[in-house]
């Protein structure tokens, strides 16, 4: 056999054994994936949405989630370091929830980082963001 057929055959052998195997991410199922939106200028909304994130996290116990909330409009005052869910939001980081806050929506509300909680993230675009994870597949709750 020339080497050139031997590279070739060796090579589709390769290419079939990898597409046949499963890899691990194949081989496990997939991971529970929830993204909460926060528009509203509510603390009574707010409380609930951290309910509920906190009952989906406790209801898929072992299974784990993988939770962000993302915050835009009125509602980005949520994340405001004088926020009456401040301790909340604290607890849902320290769970290990991703808090993301609209940078977009900073701007329009002259906030900078020094006006928010600590330990927050940021995204561009609040809405962005949404349609984004939800492209990817993640569940959208809007509480």
């Amino acid at each position: 056999m020339s080497t050139s057929r031997r590279t070739f055959v060796a090579a589709g052998t390769a290419a079939l054994v990898a597409f046949a195997l499963p890899t691990a991410a194949q081989s496990q199922p997939a991971k529970n994936r929830a993204l909460f939106q926060v528009t509203d200028n509510d603390p009574a909304r707010w409380n609930l949405v951290l309910n509920n994130m906190a009952n989906l996290r406790d209801g898929v116990g072992s299974e784990g989630a993988e939770i962000e909330l993302v915050a835009y409009g009125p509602g980005l005052l949520m994340l405001k370091a004088d926020s009456p869910v401040k301790e909340r939001i604290a607890e849902a980081l320290k769970n290990g929830v991703k808090v993301n806050g609209c940078q977009h929506t900073m701007r329009a509300m002259k906030l900078v980082p020094a006006d928010m909680l600590p330990d927050i993230g940021y995204v561009p675009s609040g809405v962005v963001e949404v349609m984004r994870k939800q492209q990817q597949g993640w569940a959208y709750i809007r509480s």
